[in-house]
């Protein structure tokens, strides 16, 4: 059979499977940022795993088992997961899953290196956390809500050492602006640096906890720093800054973790206190 032959047998199918691929790709982009997400992956290995089990070695009463409480499953996680799936859903509906355009990423990345660079100017302390596939919802919760678009003038007042909020981590997400005076986690790793204070240690936490990025702006000297994955990069000139930034958002050829391991400056460690609250360094 030719080439030709089999293409025109089988697009049908070809096409289908494409098209189911890549919708269900997409929800799950969005779902998996979700505080269930992992708990449904979870129940789902466990039943695809226990069905082939069953099948493979014809075990009648398992089998039985599975298929007569798949419907009552399916309708209890609907009840249990529904904060999560209204959510999930929400942001599917004002998400533009088929925009492949980074124009909108490259402003925001402008705005807050624009932000990060006159803090640093002024010698403002700050701390943000950059959401990326999980969720970053939990620390959202222990500051105030701002769901603002981010500008240079909303965060330098924000970390004025005279407002109420300037002690705390700024969470970004979907290019906006969600929550600031929150805390993050304390990093349990002993500095290798001791003039790093808990803004810097807090930025270490958020990154060791969650793939978020932090940011962090040292109120005494002004150097910024990036930290990924519990790696830091430090002392940043504004141009590394901004090249990083774009290396991490914007690069597909290499990921955020290789670009750190390339560094020099590296920080590694080991102990501390765990959960204390976030003060300024």
């Amino acid at each position: 059979m030719s080439a030709i032959e089999l293409f025109q047998e089988h697009w049908r199918a070809a096409t289908e499977i494409g098209v189911l691929w890549l919708l269900i790709y997409q929800i799950f982009r969005v779902f998996r940022s979700t505080r269930g997400a992992r708990i449904l992956i979870g129940l789902a290995v466990v039943v695809i795993v226990l069905t082939l089990a069953s099948q493979l070695l014809e075990l009648k009463v398992i089998e039985w088992i599975i298929k007569s409480a798949a419907a009552i499953l399916a309708f209890g996680l609907l009840i249990i997961f529904q904060p999560e799936l209204r959510n999930a859903l929400a942001r599917l509906g004002s998400t533009n899953l088929f925009s492949f355009s980074t124009r909108h990423q490259q402003e925001f990345l402008d705005a807050l290196a624009d932000a990060v660079v006159k803090l640093s100017n002024k010698r403002f302390g700050a701390l943000f956390a950059i959401e990326r596939n999980i969720s970053l919802e939990d620390y959202e919760s222990t500051g105030v809500t701002i769901d603002a678009q981010l500008s240079v003038e909303l965060v330098t007042t924000i970390f004025h050492p005279k407002t109420a909020l300037h002690d705390g981590g700024m969470i970004l997400s979907q290019e906006r602006v969600e929550a600031a005076g929150c805390i993050f986690p304390v990093s349990q790793k002993e500095l290798s640096d001791r003039a790093l204070g808990l803004r810097h240690r807090a930025g270490f936490g958020i990154s060791e906890d969650t793939d978020a990025v932090a940011i962090v702006v040292s109120e005494e000297t002004g150097a910024i720093s990036i930290l990924v994955d519990g790696k830091m990069l430090r002392d940043l000139s504004e141009a590394d800054f901004r090249k990083k930034l774009e290396d991490i958002f914007l690069s597909h050829g290499q990921s955020s973790e290789e670009m750190v391991r390339e560094e020099l400056d590296v920080e590694n460690g080991g102990s501390g206190s765990g959960d204390r609250d976030l003060v300024s360094d």
